[in-house]
């Protein structure tokens, strides 16, 4: 069998390529921005607190990638038409949104107060969907781009005491799959990476914790929690051309914890 009968690793570049991925100041959207920065990207870190964010993006580019801090609250339309208007006068373009901005608050649904059941809608869904139709501008008529939500296992699983989070991701899921069928025929492509357990900055109370550790492996064939670095092979895959033909899909990167009875 000749080399030319496997993919070229050219498959997975994305040279050239500008991509902004929101709540990447740290935890998985971090490691995907750095990852998208290794094959090729020029990546926009996004967050609320701009000090972290340059921190990263210098690191970015002392490594030898393209990164540049583009701050702003994706909660606040306002700001992120803004922003939107910085990436079309600054780039030019832009070709792979990741969204990776989520909240999450752990209680029973009769303890949220109407105001905190929207705010978290609004930060795990609905800015979800502005962010994707300013995004959709740009990519529209250039006929290709890529738009990737990071959702979670806990919206095809549930657990007591996690409606509201449970519920956005749910929503998530709905989303790409309705994106994928308006804005497929125009060439751009909408898919989902659906994370399970994993050990970042957010679950570090649980990872510390014996007993709920103990539960999140036995939870996961793998008997262990995901290293944050895992994430990122999912997003440069649906990102790049070798996803070309990948649309309205979710892929779970979860050790197997979503088919273990």
């Amino acid at each position: 069998m000749t080399d030319s009968a496997f993919p070229s690793l050219s498959m997975f570049s994305l040279a050239g390529k500008v991509a902004l991925v929101t709540g990447s100041g740290r935890g998985l959207g971090l490691e995907i921005a750095r990852a998208m920065s290794g094959v090729g990207a020029h990546v926009l870190l996004n967050g609320r607190n701009p000090e972290p964010l340059r921190a990263q993006a210098d690191a970015i580019t002392a490594a030898g990638g393209k990164a540049s801090a583009l701050p702003f609250d994706v909660a606040d339309p306002a700001a992120v038409r803004e922003a939107f208007d910085h990436i079309e006068r600054e780039h030019g373009q832009l070709d792979v949104l990741v969204l990776n901005v989520g909240q999450r608050n752990r209680k029973p649904l009769a303890e949220f107060a109407n105001e905190e059941i929207r705010h978290l809608l609004d930060v795990d869904l609905a800015s979800g969907l502005i962010l994707a139709r300013e995004a959709a501008r740009l990519m529209v008529p250039r006929r290709e781009g890529r738009l990737i939500a990071v959702t979670s296992v806990a919206g095809q699983i549930a657990k007591a005491n996690d409606a509201v989070y449970t519920a956005a991701k749910a929503g998530l899921t709905g989303m790409v799959r309705a994106l994928a069928a308006e804005y497929g025929p125009v060439g751009l492509t909408s898919n989902a990476v659906a994370p399970g357990f994993f050990a970042t900055e957010t679950n570090a109370a649980l990872v510390a914790d014996p007993r709920a550790s103990a539960y999140f492996e036995e939870r996961t064939p793998l008997r262990r929690w995901g290293r944050p670095a895992e994430i990122a092979g999912a997003a440069v895959f649906l990102a790049s051309p070798a996803a070309s033909y990948v649309n309205g899909h979710v892929l779970v990167v979860d050790g197997g914890a979503t088919i273990q009875m």
